[in-house]
């Protein structure tokens, strides 16, 4: 029997994962050659490990105990299954200016692997209620690892898992660090290959979401429905436009934002994870005065070892021992026993006329003051809270989606335009707000409840219910 050939299998690792088989990986062929295992094992991803996927939302879904290092080996296997598959539109629209496959692949998966290297422990919990007082988010601190941390490993890759770069073709980090400002600036001084591929990172399909619509849905138990992740990446190509979709794809796109609004408002948006995090904003601007030295950037090496395990240790090892801050202490030992201390006694999605009318814009402290103000005297003391969840499933606009920009292709009519996206999101709201009232128990649900049905439609409450 013939034996198969070992070079066949040189080069190559795989890693077993529940959403996409496996994940093939590159290792070294020969002593001293850098490829993504390298990266891979570095501290900065190994992090990734002990930082969870779904900060607050694992207190809900007792099975969510995945973590941001097994969503960032997922992303990268998308990204690089995009870049084969967009190769050839690639290489048509740039000609000549195109790098070679293997480039663009290992640019990709690069790019995937590394887009969430900046987070902190609880994830966007902490960019909004640490991060934001240094004007910076967890991307600022990405790149900042990508470029200064990563960037000598990455500058050495010279193959992706289907080969050899062209000669003298080699990653760039800052090139790699780009796109993962979601919000950022476009920049016309980077190559038009980097900006094209833009989209797959941060538009409404990409490598990203993709992956943790499907991995938080299973990691959780929730069906959010189908995902045809293959239907949707074939029917995508590169046209002279930029990232365009044949019109083939439209349902398989729809069908994506429907499920991925459906795990915001069932799992990211779920009524106990929001009360867990509301309960934590209290104690955690205090908590991260005791246990970090300031902003991140300035003090990488600490923040290397800032995590959801390193923070959930310390505060709990408060309890075992005698600490200045008892408050803290006791109200981080109600979190670490899931002792919820918030209460839903009002739930309401917000229709599409109330947000035209500006009333998502209005924050949530003051909808408490609105409310406050319309509860009777006996209950001018009742403590609660309104807590406002946004998600936007799709573009506002979908004629002004910037460097996120993507295009329909008809072949009806040989047309591609982004006119047609209007059509393609009829359906799909541009904007879902959750909008919640929180107590310390449930004695008062019904007044509470009476008082903010009347005050979001902006009349005084007539109200019945004694206190």
């Amino acid at each position: 029997m013939a034996q198969p050939i070992e070079s066949e299998y040189e080069g190559i690792a795989l890693v077993a994962d529940p959403i996409h088989r496996y994940v093939p990986f590159t290792v070294p062929q020969a002593k001293g050659e850098v490829t993504e295992k390298e990266i891979i094992d570095s501290p900065w991803v190994q992090r990734l490990r002990y930082i969870y996927q779904l900060q607050s939302a694992r207190w809900v879904f007792p099975s969510a105990e995945h973590s941001r290092f097994q969503h960032s080996l997922g992303a990268m296997h998308l990204a690089g299954e995009f870049a084969r598959h967009l190769y050839p539109s690639l290489r048509r629209v740039l000609g000549s200016d195109c790098p070679s496959a293997p480039f663009i692949e290992e640019y990709m998966r690069i790019t995937g692997l590394l887009h969430d290297v900046g987070h902190g422990p609880l994830g966007h919990f902490f960019d909004d209620n640490f991060l934001a007082d240094f004007k910076i988010t967890h991307e600022d601190i990405g790149q900042s690892i990508i470029q200064e941390r990563l960037g000598a490993l990455i500058a050495q890759l010279r193959r992706s898992p289907s080969g050899v770069f062209a000669a003298g073709e080699e990653l760039r980090p800052e090139d790699i660090a780009f796109p993962i400002k979601k919000n950022g600036k476009d920049d016309h001084r980077k190559p038009r290959w980097v900006r094209l591929l833009q989209p797959l990172t941060s538009g409404i399909f990409t490598f990203d979401n993709l992956d943790y619509v499907s991995r938080d849905s299973y990691m959780c138990g929730v069906a959010v429905g189908p995902i045809d992740r293959d239907r949707l990446m074939h029917y995508s190509f590169f046209s002279p436009k930029g990232l365009t979709l044949h019109k083939a794809g439209n349902a398989a796109l729809t069908m994506f934002l429907n499920a991925r609004l459906y795990l915001y408002t069932n799992v990211y948006y779920h009524r106990t994870t929001r009360a867990i995090d509301l309960h934590l904003r209290e104690i955690f601007p205090g908590t991260m005065k005791v246990i970090f030295p300031g902003n991140p950037l300035d003090h990488m090496e600490a923040y290397l070892h800032l995590t959801d395990w390193s923070l959930l240790e310390e505060v709990s090892r408060w309890r075992r021992s005698k600490t200045p801050n008892q408050s803290l202490t006791r109200e981080w030992g109600r979190i670490l026993d899931r002792d919820i201390k918030w209460k839903m006694a009002y739930d309401r999605t917000l229709s599409l006329n109330e947000l035209r009318y500006g009333v998502a814009l209005i924050q949530d402290t003051d909808w408490e003051k609105r409310i406050r103000a319309a509860l009777p005297p006996s209950a001018h003391d009742l403590v609660f809270r309104v807590d406002m969840a946004t998600q936007d499933p799709r573009p506002e606009s979908p004629f002004a989606m910037g460097k996120k920009q993507i295009y329909i292709f008809d072949p009806s009519t040989g047309e591609i335009e982004k006119e047609s996206l209007s059509e393609l999101f009829e359906f799909i709201p541009s904007k879902v707000v959750q909008f919640r009232v929180f107590a310390l128990d449930h004695e008062n649900d019904r007044l509470l409840a009476e008082v903010a049905e009347a005050t979001l439609k902006g009349g005084t409450p007539a109200v019945k219910t004694s206190v």
